[in-house]
């Protein structure tokens, strides 16, 4: 009972903290950014291009054009992911439609990319770390870095170029390059916040129910797992799992290990550099062999 107490407040805990992540952004967006015709990257920032050429509701284009980009995200990564991202997408929509009424917090373009940059950098960190998500290019990222050599970073950096590039043709190069500014405090700040300098993470999880989460973090991540046959010095023989996955991964690697073994311990570490395709593997699940020796994929 205390146990199913505590998921409940962890869950409140998330959904709160998804809200305040969502609001945060729509908040730098209209009240900083878009006043000053300073475009954020990705499926937002399509969208912003196209409400000032049409005058179509933001609020409506950011929920049609992160559509499909969730949906992928859902194949991907689950339907925790989708209700989660889902929300989060349905409260920076609504919010986004509320603060089209505010006025400008600034004129002054320089303190508008700054400020705007890292408040939005703030809110969509929030998201992240709680497992939302308010834009969905992301999702297509993973998919993209799974089939190629580029990671999701760099995937991410190319549509934001091209999109930048067509706002430089558009509004004048200068948007262009305070947009481009602000695409970088943003990202530094997301990284802060999600508690992740790099895309790239390394899990270490010792359990005692290594086989079947081997197969489970396969089957919903699509990460192939090393196991290792380990002995805690008090806790005896134990199973030592360890995987390559992406910051967006990790929320639901985390959701996995408590679901199949709440005893499990999960050491979480970032990647400066891969070298090999660990990380893309989309292969079927299959079911691992017990095994002798010491260290085996």
């Amino acid at each position: 009972m205390e146990k199913l107490h505590d998921k409940k407040y962890k869950t409140l805990i998330s959904f709160f903290m998804l809200t305040i992540g969502a609001i945060l952004s729509a908040y730098a967006l209209e009240t900083f950014l878009i006043p000053n015709t300073i475009l954020d990257g990705g499926a937002t920032g399509i969208s912003i291009i196209i409400s000032k050429l049409t005058s179509i509701p933001l609020s409506f284009l950011v929920l049609l054009l992160n559509i499909p980009l969730v949906y992928i995200g859902y194949k991907n990564m689950g339907k925790g992911f989708l209700i989660r991202a889902v929300y989060s997408m349905l409260v920076f929509s609504l919010f986004l439609s509320y603060f089209a009424y505010f006025e400008s917090v600034t004129e002054q373009i320089l303190l508008a990319t700054v400020y705007g940059g890292a408040l939005l950098g703030v809110g969509v960190g929030l998201v992240i770390h709680f497992g939302g998500c308010i834009d969905g290019t992301e999702s297509v990222a993973l998919v993209i870095s799974k089939k190629t050599s580029l990671s999701v970073g760099q995937v991410v950096l190319i549509f934001n170029l091209i999109i930048y590039s067509i706002a430089g043709i558009i509004f004048g190069i200068d948007r262009a390059m305070y947009s481009l500014l602000t695409y970088f405090i943003t990202f530094k700040v997301i990284d802060f916040v999600s508690e992740g300098i790099d895309q790239t993470k390394s899990a270490l999880i010792i359990t005692e129910k290594g086989t079947d989460m081997a197969n489970e973090i396969f089957k919903r991540l699509g990460r192939t797992v090393t196991k290792i046959k380990g002995s805690g010095l008090i806790s005896g023989e134990k199973e030592v799992l360890y995987c390559v996955l992406t910051r967006m991964e990790v929320f639901e690697l985390k959701k996995i290990c408590n679901e199949m073994d709440e005893s499990s311990f999960i050491s979480i570490s970032d990647v400066s550099e891969i070298i090999g395709d660990h990380i893309k593997s989309n292969r079927k699940p299959r079911r691992f062999k017990k095994i002798k020796s010491t260290n085996k994929e």
